[in-house]
């Protein structure tokens, strides 16, 4: 062989030698080997597990027939036991595709082994779990019979609390709202229903088990149905337990349609840098109850995705409860806040004031027992809003949108974080003194918004904390506190001093 010749085969050679090499290095990672090799030890253990439950459940029913046979739930455990051999069936064929991975995989087929071992896991714990659920099932039904005098004098104890219960306030509570909120009449009707309808079971349950309580008293269980008795039992147990907390929410759900509430976003702010980063927002919750107002105002941290939503709803009720709603019925929608108390120009005047007409408009005016509400929820600065305004804001709402309003010479919002409303609102406010209007011209000039970027491109609300150090950096700062609301002073409208009671009229 020529030198030439030498030379290219040498080159050959390494060349096969180098992908030889490189071939070998090209394996699924060790990490993925040794858990595959784990889950393979742990499917074989939950195998010899599925096994050793079924034939420990089989012996317990072969051992007693009396108790098990009756059994609904004993009905229900082959099917149970099957599913779980399904589950680890799935795990099995999953073990196999690793198991092929294991030998001849490589590395870029670790997604896929993460992924297979991830559904193979899940199989196989579903499976156990499965099983043992079946097993301590059955353990308990033995436990059940072997205390079976205590078994029969618990039901008739809570045969007694079931019929010692006063339903009687909530009954009444119950009557008085369907009067005062009829829309609610058939809820509260079928809510009630199901309560008294839980004291007639229990008759029904002790009527139907009379016979089978008289065996286990006098020892007789020979013929006893165990199922239906214990069956019974437990009804009747979870029924005592339910019935007490069952009507204090019924309850609780006919004084919630007495009050109307507010959730006002007052103040907002984004605190500290990095990974340190936290958004919080200052709400005051307004609550009129019979007439009576009373609020609470209070810091509470918010996620970002929370904090970016209602950016832009400074000022506005972000949550409204009227009267006869319950609180799970609340709108969620932002409003501007005070808007949802007003009367509809058509009819007048309602409970919290009536529309006056003067120079060829209409403005809303507020009684003067409500003067304290009516600060609260305009940060006391009111002035009388006219019926356009209400008009716009009812058709947004209509469609399920946040109304914020126009500024007649600049064409800007009037409410929210971009309102000329809320900037004279909430020129005290944090976010305000943290830079959040800014870029307003109406900060600086009272009265006008003319020329106001925010006619055209929205603001970005920026605060760094109220604690934060001169430089910027973030300080140590003191937990949120409660601030209550000031009692504010203020003239009673006039037209007011009327009431109209607890409701809408």
């Amino acid at each position: 062989m020529t030198r030439p010749q030498l030379r290219i085969a040498a080159a050959i050679l390494t060349t096969l030698i180098i992908a030889v090499g490189i071939s070998a290095l090209d394996r699924l990672p060790s990490s993925v080997k040794a858990q595959i090799d784990s889950e393979r030890a742990a499917l074989t253990s939950a195998q010899k597990q599925l096994q050793t439950a079924q034939e420990a459940v089989t012996r317990q029913e072969q051992a007693d027939p009396a108790l098990f046979h009756g059994l609904a739930a004993a009905q229900a455990w082959p099917g149970k036991f099957q599913q779980a051999q399904g589950s680890l069936a799935s795990a099995s064929r999953e073990m196999e595709e690793l198991s092929r991975l294991e030998q001849h995989g490589r590395h870029r087929d670790r997604d896929q082994a993460e992924n297979l071992l991830s559904q193979e896991r899940n199989f196989r714990t579903a499976a156990v779990s499965q099983a043992t659920a079946v097993q301590t099932e059955a353990a308990q039904w033995e436990d059940r019979k072997q205390h079976l005098p205590e078994q029969v004098q618990q039901m008739g104890q809570n045969y007694k609390a079931i019929h010692a219960f006063d339903l009687a306030p909530v009954t009444a509570a119950v009557q008085k709202a369907e009067t005062d909120w009829p829309d609610k009449k058939s809820d509260l009707e079928t809510r009630l229903a199901a309560l008294t309808g839980s004291v007639r079971h229990s008759d029904s349950l002790w009527e139907s088990t009379a016979m089978a309580r008289q065996q286990a008293a006098k020892g007789d269980t020979a013929n006893l149905d165990y199922g239906a008795l214990f069956t019974a039992a437990g009804e009747l147990k979870t029924d005592a337990a339910a019935l007490p907390q069952k009507s204090a929410e019924l309850q609780s759900l006919t004084g919630q349609l007495y009050d109307s509430w507010d959730k006002i976003l007052v103040d907002m702010e984004v605190r500290g840098i990095g990974s340190r980063r936290m958004w919080d927002q200052k709400i005051r919750t307004v609550r009129t109850h019979d007439g009576t107002t009373n609020s609470d105002e209070k810091w509470v941290d918010v996620s970002q995705a929370t904090y970016d939503a209602e950016r832009n709803d400074l000022g506005m009720a972000i949550e409204h409860k009227p009267a006869g709603k319950y609180d799970s019925e609340a709108d969620r929608v932002a409003q501007p806040a005070g808007f949802a108390y007003m009367a509809p120009p058509s009819q007048g005047s309602n409970q919290y004031g009536y529309w006056e007409h003067r120079d060829g408009q209409s403005f809303w005016v507020w009684y003067g027992q409500y003067a304290l509400l009516r600060d609260l929820l305009f940060n006391h600065s009111y002035r009388p809003l006219p019926r356009d305004d209400w008009d716009a804001y009812r058709s947004s709402q209509s469609r399920g949108q946040t109304y914020y309003g126009r500024d007649a010479e600049s064409g800007a919002p009037k409410y929210g974080s971009r309102g000329s409303a809320t900037q004279e609102r909430y020129s005290g406010s944090t976010y305000a003194q943290h830079g959040g209007f800014r870029n307003s011209p109406y900060a600086s000039k009272s009265g006008s918004f003319r020329d106001s970027p925010y006619a055209s491109r929205e603001a970005e609300p920026r605060s760094f904390g109220r604690n934060a150090s001169p430089g910027g950096g973030p300080r140590a700062e003191p937990e949120h506190s409660f601030h209550p609301s000031p009692r504010p002073s203020f003239r009673p409208p006039s037209g007011g001093g009327r009431r109209f009671g607890g409701r809408r009229r």
